[in-house]
């Protein structure tokens, strides 16, 4: 008996993933990093406390998590000045965005977002038969004031954009976001990606009433919280637009440890100001690597840093492989003009050693094979 078809769509998509994992390239060559430096993750780790009470909650994993995270929707509305239905939990903003996908796209649906940015949100909108228009970066920056005007010409449903931004680190003035917003067009929904806000200047995050109907802004707790791991993150928005999550999502895909963590790791301030501090000497330290290879290095609002190799993308290309040949895990951007670079995420001071020691050869290596 033949077996059941993949739709139409399916059948067209590419088995593959967005990123390939660091655990991926280790068994392909056949052994560990010694630094990974490369997905963005916060190595500084989790509060103490959140660890805490994640090990506390481990005892209790044989019960589901509570399909509505009611303590942390409390504890975050609290945190933001909200009223709790504004806010959905879900795991991370990669589900997240998911959802919302699923929620507002069908096939041949216009998706406006910039070319080379967050290639998991594309993801998400090929899976649900979208047709994606990407606008090119401006001065290492997504334009919001391109990507609204692209939207408007073209009908599109949704708009992504992401402050800071990922992968070049860069960042938009709140001031400049809230001017931008009356040129959403009717029918649209932005979707304000801040996963890095934390690390961001005060003057990133805009204000934008919570009531807005075409605006959703999502959060996470995989950077500054350093819980990447565990999987939460959530979405701000108007209580209407909250409410379609529960049409879709998976209620009980949250577990009971990741919600404890995440409860814990809200309430430890001090934890939180002091991993900002520490990313903020690694960025520091990386910049100074690139200085002293006569490289620049551009100005970062995130836990990572690109660095500019000064010449096109093959030449950023071998030196990354050289790095990740020397055993660490690096990444890079994947669309010229930005593909230049290549991006370190924020490391301790033994990590960054690593990633110096390898990043002078490798330099070297990569001009060899060009000349």
């Amino acid at each position: 008996m033949p077996s059941a078809k993949y739709t139409d769509l399916v059948e067209k998509l590419p088995a593959s993933v967005p990123f390939v994992g660091p655990e991926a390239q280790e068994r392909t060559r056949g052994g560990e990093f010694a630094a990974r430096l490369g997905a963005n993750e916060n190595v500084f780790g989790p509060s103490p406390k959140a660890i805490k009470a994640m090990s506390d909650a481990a005892s209790g994993v044989w019960m589901y998590g509570d399909p509505e995270s009611h303590d942390l929707r409390h504890a975050l509305a609290q945190h933001h000045g909200i009223p709790t239905e504004n806010i959905m939990i879900g795991e991370g903003i990669d589900a997240l965005l998911g959802y919302l996908v699923r929620m507002f796209i069908t096939q041949g649906d216009k998706v406006v977002t910039s070319a080379g940015a967050y290639p998991t949100f594309n993801y998400h909108v090929d899976g649900f038969g979208g047709d994606l228009v990407k606008i090119p970066y401006h001065n290492d920056h997504e334009d919001l004031p391109a990507l609204l005007a692209k939207a408007k010409e073209v009908g599109a449903k949704l708009v992504y954009f992401a402050n800071p931004d990922n992968p070049m680190g860069t960042t938009s003035k709140g001031t400049d976001i809230e001017a931008a917003l009356d040129d959403i067009p009717d029918g649209c929904l932005l979707i304000l990606d801040e996963a890095y806000v934390e690390f961001a200047p005060f003057d990133a995050c805009p204000n934008i009433p919570i009531e807005q109907e075409n605006v959703i802004r999502m959060r996470t707790f995989s950077k500054a919280y350093g819980m990447a791991g565990a999987r939460v993150g959530y979405a701000m928005a108007e209580a209407d637009l909250i409410t379609g999550f529960n049409k879709i999502r998976n209620h009980f895909g949250m577990c009971r440890i990741s919600q404890a963590g995440a409860l814990a790791a809200l309430a430890d301030t001090d934890y939180l100001n002091q991993t900002i501090e520490n990313i903020d000497q690694a960025r520091i330290r990386i910049a100074e690597i690139a200085k002293n290879h006569g490289l620049n290095s551009l100005p970062s609002a995130t836990n990572f840093v690109a660095i500019d190799c000064g010449e096109d993308g093959d030449f950023a290309r071998a030196v990354l492989t050289e790095v990740v040949a020397a055993g660490v895990f690096v990444r890079m951007p994947f669309v010229a003009p930005q593909d230049r670079c290549i991006r370190i995420s924020c490391g301790r001071p033994q990590d960054l050693d690593i990633f110096e020691k390898a990043f002078g050869p490798a330099l070297a290596l990569a001009r060899r094979k060009r000349a």
